[in-house]
């Protein structure tokens, strides 16, 4: 029998929202809230609520006062689409100048977050259309300054690697709690980014040495469809409607 904590999950959501300036008391008194009740979500096995970051430098200065996200884990497609109606996002969409949701199936993952591993144990798999990739680590606080000055040429490169199409900082917390979200056109992009970048490699070299994280993730995903507005995930390509709705599960 398998291990239902290693199970891969049904359908996984990235739900971003962007809001207006006068709306951050709200956004943050939502912050607050929200956690538990995302987790208490029907059908909801793993929820996470994120501040999100421009994408610029990825660190504590970094941060987007007007863009939040929540990544869901569902047990299944059907539990999933209950969730416009559920109290976390009927409170969203109330403040909520515009929104997009990700559709994502996992393709791979190791590491953990907050000790769980969230998206299971993926076989691998193909995409034949975009990926998205996931980041997430838990710095260790006197390593913290050395990795934010390592950040800001991987970020330079990030910026200008071809196949890119959306990519922006997320965060559980301004300081310490941090990661990447990065959409591509398709998986060769984001292996040519990973591993051949030189910058990208050079900081994979680095993490173990350093010992910046107190833990760590890193998943990719088949990106389903994207149902919304994909200027909120701050689209870089133009004319990709189309193919932002490639790789169906």
């Amino acid at each position: 029998m398998s291990d239902p904590a290693h199970a891969v999950p049904g359908l996984v959501t990235l739900h971003v929202w962007r809001t207006s300036r006068p709306a951050l008391p709200r956004a943050l008194a939502r912050m607050a809230l929200d956690p538990r009740r995302l987790r208490a979500v029907p059908g909801v096995r793993f929820g996470k609520l994120l501040g999100t970051g421009t994408g610029t430098g990825f660190g504590p200065g970094d941060a987007d006062l007007t863009r939040w996200a929540a990544l869901a884990v569902w047990d299944s497609p059907a539990a999933a689409a209950g969730f416009d109606a559920s109290p976390v996002g009927r409170a969203w969409s109330r403040i909520a100048r515009s929104a997009v949701r990700l559709d994502l199936r996992p393709l791979t993952s190791r590491g953990e977050w907050s000790g769980r591993r969230p998206f299971g144990e993926p076989p691998g798999g193909r995409a034949d259309g975009p990926v998205l990739a996931l980041t997430r680590a838990r710095l260790r606080p006197r390593r913290a300054v050395t990795f934010w000055r390592a950040v800001p040429p991987v970020a330079a490169a990030l910026h200008a690697a071809p196949g890119l199409l959306a990519r922006f900082g997320v965060g559980e917390a301004p300081v310490g709690w941090q990661g990447t979200v990065s959409v591509w056109r398709d998986p060769a992009d984001l292996v040519a980014f990973a591993y051949r970048h030189p910058e990208h490699r050079a900081a994979i070299m680095r993490t173990p040495t350093e010992g910046w994280y107190a833990e760590e993730l890193f998943a990719r995903f088949a990106v389903c469809d994207v149902v919304g507005d994909r200027t909120v995930l701050g689209w870089v390509a133009d004319g990709d409607a189309e193919t932002a709705k490639g790789a169906r599960a």
